[in-house]
């Protein structure tokens, strides 16, 4: 089975790439979005993180987000463990969804990672999709989406590896600026895979 793996900084558009290549037929993890079910429905996962940041970072038993990003996003040393402890839970739960991909008879599947090189998920793919944008445009489609402070999605950034880094490490970029059909540079990436 080919995978290919779905990075970009936050508010790039990788969501936007995820479903052209689904409706392209093409499975997508989205492992972002996998990794906030499991912080709620893993209660393994749930006791590691009461353990290492303490009960309060729990409500009528679902994660608080808002105050649990306050504490990783803004002490580098706090997100390294957080994600010590989420990766593995999350690494296992890909392993899984890839299974069940191979057994429907799917030979091309993706998965969509803000943190794909942080993570070591790269390791798991064959071919990665960087999908790109300015910085500016970034911030700004994040506040918009996320309705946080501009301060907010700048922590954030701060604590991803950055954009030019990602692109000498990818196999392709997907520039989301709106200057190119982003359906047409992925056609043109499956094409010449």
């Amino acid at each position: 089975m080919k995978i290919y793996g779905i990075t970009g900084g936050i508010g790039s558009g990788k969501s936007v790439v995820s479903r052209l290549m689904e409706t392209m037929d093409i499975p997508v993890y989205m492992a972002d979005i996998e990794s906030k079910s499991l912080l709620n429905t893993s209660d393994r996962l749930k006791a590691s993180l009461i353990e290492a940041f303490g009960s309060n970072v729990y409500k009528d038993g679902f994660i608080d987000r808002k105050l649990f990003a306050s504490i990783i996003f803004n002490d580098p040393e706090k997100l390294q463990e957080a994600n010590r402890i989420i990766h593995p839970f999350v690494k296992q739960h890909f392993f899984d969804w890839i299974e069940r991909q191979q057994k429907a008879g799917k030979n091309v599947a993706a998965t969509e990672a803000a943190i794909l090189y942080e993570s070591g998920f790269d390791k798991f793919v064959d071919k990665v999709i960087l999908v790109y944008a300015s910085l500016e445009t970034r911030i700004k489609r994040t506040v918009i989406r996320d309705n946080i402070s501009r301060e907010e999605v700048i922590a954030r950034i701060n604590n991803q590896m950055p954009d030019e880094q990602k692109i000498k490490k990818a196999d392709f970029v997907v520039l989301n600026d709106g200057t190119k059909s982003i359906i047409h540079q992925i056609e043109a990436i499956i094409k010449q895979e």
